[in-house]
């Protein structure tokens, strides 16, 4: 079947052809780097990293670009709190963004722009907007005239009135219309700044997006994409800004991964309940494996809806993966190599707006179908499809050994669990099943969990 996508601009779903055949360019909006990225940042991120899995299946070349926004007033603010250099606080938060969503299986993007390094741009594409009657310089600013575009507001659909309430914009005096925004602001000594014909200054956020996919992506391409709360102002004021300084469209289908909560409530430092993705990866047994199982609980949910992060979800992800590994870990020694086709269901799923919950049901026929296989053959044939559909959604990376041996921290380690298993087969050797038996709960009680089969004793960390 196409590819078929949920259109925020269009509130509709439609089939997917690319704007050059065979060739695909998607952006999307990045982290703002001046702390770790919390659960709700990794949602986009995961998201996008499982369509540009799926996009790279489909077409030859695909062009992925994801930003960094490393001039910003809440860097500006850090900076000043902390006493740490602006460049120390975004190469240091961004070298932990790129850790963090590596640990989560997300692949990098294929350019990764920073604002900083296209300040020359976003000055020309103002300069563009002055020219075309789109944008006035005011007391060192430079606005846009939301007036001067006949269908602002078509994304988010908003009223006037709710756009300048949800934009939560400045009421200035050189302000033409309470509903501008800002391109351009001055900067005094203590704050970034760059020459420009209206003095020292910097951008403001939406024009950043704006300069950096016309570099990397040209003044229309296919995909943009982002968090909902995106929708307005920011993704509103790119097309804006872009389609009345290029004189063309701007990208083509808009696609908006929807609001996150933890535990039925908005996520919060005051309510105790705001995580970072560290966090969690620093609470799992093993950072590989609470990567994977954080990714695939957020693949639970389809993309489009309200996500809620909840511990039991985690936990039902975690038991997930322990037994499409567990499937995995009966033919560890059938090679595979020759049988790595997704099946068509689980594409269709996917081509169908990222079905990702209908794509996990998936990997659960298809780890039953691997458990009832037989002959090295079937066998072979059902892992690969297991695993290549597991690495299209970003899981199934790790040896299920490893995976089901991995130490939580004070937990017992790996030679010493063996020790007890060897004590326990003496104990049974003996006959004394007593003592056996004390040495199977021991190691239970460690969360130790052993399987004796006709090749001896197994064991895996439940």
């Amino acid at each position: 079947m196409p590819l078929v996508l949920y259109n925020t601009l269009t509130r509709a779903k439609e089939a997917f052809e690319p704007l050059v055949p065979g060739h695909v360019g998607m952006y999307v909006c990045g982290p703002t780097v001046y702390d770790r990225a919390h659960i709700g940042n990794a949602r986009p991120v995961i998201v996008f990293d499982v369509l540009y899995r799926l996009l790279r299946t489909l077409y030859p070349s695909v062009r992925y670009v994801r930003n960094i926004t490393d001039v910003d007033d809440k860097i500006n603010q850090r900076a000043k709190d902390s006493g740490e250099p602006i460049a120390a606080i975004t190469e240091r938060t961004t070298r932990m963004f790129h850790e963090d969503m590596a640990a989560l299986n997300c692949l990098p993007p294929d350019v990764e722009p920073r604002a900083t390094a296209h300040v020359a741009q976003m000055i020309a594409m103002i300069e563009t907007l002055i020219a075309k009657g789109h944008a006035y310089a005011a007391e060192g600013h430079v606005l846009f005239a939301v007036a001067s575009m006949s269908d602002y507001g078509r994304l988010s659909r908003r009223s006037q009135d709710e756009m300048i309430a949800g934009a939560r914009v400045e009421v200035a005096p050189y302000k033409r219309d309470a509903g501008d925004f800002v391109l351009w602001k001055p900067s005094t000594d203590d704050l970034p700044g760059w020459d420009s014909p209206w003095g020292r200054g910097r951008p403001g956020w939406h024009i950043e997006c704006s300069a950096m996919s016309l570099q990397h992506l040209g003044q229309t391409f296919d995909i943009h994409g982002g968090g909902q709360d995106l929708v307005f102002p920011h993704h509103e004021n790119e097309i804006a800004q872009s389609t009345c300084a290029n004189g063309a469209p701007f990208a083509r289908v808009w696609l908006h991964n929807g609001w996150l909560m933890v535990e039925g409530e908005k996520m919060s430092k005051s309510l105790g309940n705001f995580f970072t993705v560290r966090d969690l990866l620093d609470q799992a047994a093993d950072e590989k494996q609470g990567g994977e199982a954080i990714r695939l609980a957020m693949l639970s949910t389809h993309y489009h809806q309200p996500f809620d992060w909840t511990a039991d979800g985690l936990r039902q992800a975690k038991a997930t993966l322990d037994r499409l590994y567990t499937a995995l870990r009966g033919v560890a020694g059938i090679d595979s190599n020759g049988y790595h086709q997704v099946p068509i269901d689980v594409l269709a799923a996917l081509e169908d707006d990222i079905n990702t919950p209908l794509a996990i049901s998936h990997l659960h026929e298809l780890a039953t179908a691997l458990n009832k296989a037989a002959g090295l053959e079937d066998k072979a044939r059902h892992k690969g499809a297991l695993l290549a559909s597991g690495h299209l959604l970003g899981v199934l990376f790790q040896d299920p050994e490893a995976w089901f041996k991995a130490a939580p921290a004070g937990g017992l380690a790996d030679a010493e669990i063996e020790a007890m298993i060897a004590a326990r087969a003496e104990a049974r050797k003996a006959r004394n099943f007593a003592e056996a038996d004390r040495i199977r709960a021991a190691l239970l009680e460690q969360g130790v969990a052993l399987e004796d089969g006709a090749g001896g004793t197994s064991w895996k960390r439940g």
